[in-house]
């Protein structure tokens, strides 16, 4: 096959899939400002985007947190300057690590959820059934997902940097001995307000990143068990890809 075709093929394959993702996202900011809304959906997904999420958010933080005081203690001590463990715990998980880390783990167990949810109801035609009900599937589906998604995502992401910052102290202090006061005393002096809020706005996009990508995923499954499971895995491609890609462009507009 000629490469150029190749490559022009997949572009326009790849436009017309970030268009149809766009006219879904601005189909649901339509829809999230029109009551009544389904507050009992809502709280369903608040529980399983958080609630449910919350122990892998946890454990994957703690052992972040370990490893970057492990390594950062490695490095600074080269130069006599281990009491700077803390600061950099604390910034890392804070301004990129939580946030990212939290997105990821959330896309993948809660994004492949919505997709393969939503997937199945699409190839057994139970999303056709809400047309015929006079339900908008939009809001009645997509809509509690997002707002779940875009509340509980930072939610988690101040408990990541909290338990990071935990996990790099037991691991500083508690095994390599620094000096418990200096390592919440450089911590405290160094990290400002702007680095939590750059984390938590980055958690904010994140969350709306998974929902839409996840859900027009399983909106648009189709071909039966095959057509979902496929659905479900690039849900989980996509979001993180996503993830990795606008991190940067955030962090860099804000840096």
């Amino acid at each position: 096959m000629n490469p150029f075709r190749w490559v022009g093929s997949y572009t326009i394959r790849f436009l017309e899939e970030a268009g149809r993702i766009m006219i879904l996202f601005a189909q649901t900011l339509g829809w999230i400002f029109r009551p009544p809304w389904e507050m009992r959906e809502i709280l369903k997904q608040m529980q399983e985007v958080g609630v449910r999420s919350f122990p892998v958010v946890v454990i994957t933080a703690a052992f972040t947190g370990m490893v970057l005081a492990l390594q950062s203690f490695t490095g600074f001590k080269r130069f006599g300057a281990e009491t700077m463990v803390g600061t950099v715990v604390a910034l890392s998980m804070t301004r990129e690590l939580g946030p990212v880390l939290t997105g990821l783990m959330v896309s993948g167990r809660v994004g492949s959820a919505m997709a393969a949810e939503l997937g199945t109801m699409r190839v057994t035609e139970q999303i056709d059934a809400l047309y015929t009900l006079a339900t908008n599937p939009i809001k009645y589906l997509i809509v509690p997902r997002f707002l779940a998604a875009i509340i509980m995502v930072p939610v988690l992401v101040i408990f990541a940097d909290i338990i990071g910052i935990l996990g790099g102290y037991l691991v500083s202090v508690q095994i390599l001995g620094t000096n418990p006061t200096l390592y919440f005393r450089r911590t405290w002096n160094f990290l400002e307000l702007n680095d939590l809020y750059i984390g938590l706005l980055k958690a904010f996009f994140f969350g709306m990143i998974i929902a839409t990508i996840s859900c027009y995923q399983g909106f648009s499954a189709q071909g039966g068990a095959e057509g979902v499971g496929r659905a479900t895995t690039q849900a989980v491609v996509f979001s993180s890809l996503t993830i990795l890609i606008s991190n940067y462009f955030i962090t860099a507009l804000l840096f």
